[in-house]
C-alpha cells in the first residue's frame, strides 16, 4: 500500500464535531491564479463555508481565500464563490442528498496532491444535536483513556 502525498492547506475540523460524516468526495475546484498562489502561501479558512447545488453545479460558498500580496489589481475576491468539478453522477448524487434526506454538503479539506492540483474534499453530513456531540465526546474521551490505560499495562 502506498502512501498518499499531500500538503494540507486549509482544514475544516469544526466539521467533525458538529456533524455526522456519511460519505466524502474529493473533487476539483475552480481557481484563479492569484488564488493558488494563496494558497500555497497559507492561511486560508473553510471553517464556516459549506457547499450549495446550484443548476447543474456544486459551488463552495464563504470560503475564505486571502488576497495575494503581490497581487495588485488582478487580485481576487476573498470570499467569491468557487466551482467545484465532479462528475454528473457524484454531482446528482449530491443534489438528492440535499433535496430528499435534508444533509449538507460540507468541505472538509483543501489540498494540493501529488500533481500538484489543488482539490477539496466535500462530504455529505448529517447534522448533530448538542447531546449528540457529548455524547461523541464522552466516547472520544473514553478511547483515549482506554489506550493510555493499555500502554501504561503493557
Amino acid at each position: 500500500m502506498t502512501a498518499v502525498k499531500h500538503k494540507i492547506v486549509a482544514e475544516n475540523r469544526k466539521a467533525r464535531h458538529n456533524y455526522d460524516i456519511v460519505e466524502t468526495f474529493e473533487a476539483g475546484i475552480v481557481l484563479t491564479g492569484t488564488e493558488v498562489k494563496s494558497l500555497r502561501n497559507g492561511s486560508p479558512n473553510i471553517a464556516e463555508s459549506y457547499a450549495s447545488p446550484e443548476g447543474n453545479e456544486i459551488w463552495i460558498i464563504n470560503s475564505y481565500v486571502p488576497e495575494y500580496t503581490q497581487g495588485n489589481r488582478f487580485n481576487h475576491d476573498p470570499r467569491r464563490h468557487r466551482k467545484v468539478l465532479l462528475s454528473r453522477r457524484e454531482i446528482t448524487k449530491l443534489q438528492n442528498a440535499v433535496a430528499r434526506e435534508g444533509m449538507t454538503i460540507v468541505p472538509l479539506k483543501i489540498y494540493f496532491n501529488e500533481r500538484g492540483r489543488a482539490k477539496v474534499e466535500l462530504a455529505i453530513v448529517k447534522g448533530r444535536k448538542n447531546h449528540d456531540k457529548r455524547d461523541a465526546d464522552k466516547k472520544r474521551d473514553w478511547q483515549r483513556e482506554k489506550s493510555r490505560l493499555l500502554k501504561a499495562n503493557s
